[in-house]
C-alpha cells in the first residue's frame, strides 16, 4: 500500500462480512444502553484503502455523477443544541439549500442526527457516535417506505410515480472535522449489482433496512480534509432515477494525518425526501 502523500492517506475502512451462521444480517439502533442483546450479528471486515483529499478539487464531484457534492454554505442557525430550534430554524434553510442545488420542486425533511464522538461510548439514542462501517442509508424498499411514512396517504402514491430522492445534508459543528472525518465513495466506481447487502435496521419504533457494502478494490474514496462548519456535503442516499448516481457509500474513518490535539468530531446530518414534478 503506498504511503501517505499530501493528497492521499492510507486509512482503515470496515466493510461487510456475512454472519457466520448464514442468518439475515441486522443492526440494532436507538437501544437501551443497559441492553445485553448484540447490536449486530455480523463482523466488519477491515481493509486499508487510499483516501484522496479533494480540497481544491471539490467542484469535480457532483451529486448526479459522483453521488455527493460539497458546498460552501454557512448555516444561519448556529447553536445546534435544541431539537425544536433545529427543526424551526435549520430545517427551512436546509430545505431551501437543497432545492437551490437540485432544482427539486419539493423537499420534506424527516429527521436529523447529531453525532458527538465520545471514546468508549456505546451508540445509543441521544448519544450517537460516528458510524465506522461502510454503508448506504437506504435500500429501494426502505426509501419507498419512507415516502409512505412521512407523506399523507393521499399524496404518497402520486409522488412515487415521479422521480424522488433521499438526500443527506452533512456538516461539522463548532470546529473543523479533522477527527473521524467523513469519506465518500465515488458512485462511478461502485458495482451496484454486487457490492451491496441489505441489512435490517431494528429500532424500538420501527424496522427499516440499510445497505452494507462488500469490499471492492475498484472503489475510489474521497474526503474534504478539515471540513469546517461553514462547509457541507450533500450525500445521495437513494434516487429513483437510475440514469446517474443512485447512492453513495460512506463512513467515518481515522485519518492518520489529523493533528494529534484536534477536538473530537461533532456533526449533524439532516435527511430529506426530495421530489420532482
Amino acid at each position: 500500500m503506498p504511503s501517505t502523500t499530501l493528497d492521499t492517506v492510507s486509512g482503515p475502512l470496515f466493510y461487510f462480512s456475512p454472519p457466520a451462521d448464514g442468518s439475515e444480517p441486522y443492526n440494532r439502533v436507538n437501544t437501551d444502553s443497559n441492553s445485553t442483546l448484540p447490536l449486530s450479528n455480523w463482523a466488519p471486515e477491515k481493509h486499508v484503502v487510499q483516501i484522496e483529499n479533494v480540497r481544491g478539487k471539490e467542484d469535480l464531484y457532483l451529486l448526479d455523477e459522483a453521488g455527493f457534492q460539497y458546498l460552501k454554505h454557512p448555516a444561519c442557525h448556529a447553536s445546534f443544541t435544541d431539537d425544536d430550534e433545529i427543526q424551526a430554524e435549520y430545517y427551512p434553510e436546509s430545505a431551501d439549500l437543497i432545492k437551490q442545488v437540485t432544482g427539486a420542486s419539493r423537499v420534506v425533511l424527516f429527521d436529523h442526527t447529531i453525532r458527538r464522538r465520545i471514546p468508549g461510548q456505546v451508540d445509543t439514542r441521544g448519544k450517537r457516535q460516528p458510524v465506522k462501517e461502510v454503508h448506504v442509508d437506504q435500500t429501494t424498499a426502505s426509501a419507498t417506505a419512507r415516502v409512505h411514512l412521512h407523506l399523507p396517504p393521499s399524496e404518497a402514491p402520486e409522488l412515487l410515480k415521479h422521480r424522488f430522492q433521499i438526500i443527506n445534508l452533512w456538516r461539522p459543528l463548532s470546529h473543523p472535522a479533522f477527527d473521524m472525518p467523513l469519506t465518500l465513495c465515488d458512485y462511478r466506481t461502485v458495482d451496484k449489482d454486487t457490492d451491496l447487502v441489505p441489512v435490517a435496521r431494528i429500532a424500538p419504533e420501527r424496522r427499516g433496512e440499510t445497505y452494507r457494502v462488500k469490499y471492492n478494490p475498484q472503489h475510489r474514496w474521497k474526503y474534504l480534509k478539515g471540513m469546517t462548519p461553514e462547509e457541507a456535503v450533500l450525500i445521495k442516499c437513494f434516487d429513483s432515477d437510475s440514469s446517474g448516481s443512485i447512492f453513495t457509500p460512506h463512513t467515518a474513518f481515522i485519518d492518520p494525518s489529523a493533528p494529534e490535539d484536534c477536538p473530537l468530531r461533532e456533526s449533524i446530518e439532516l435527511r430529506a425526501l426530495v421530489f420532482y414534478d
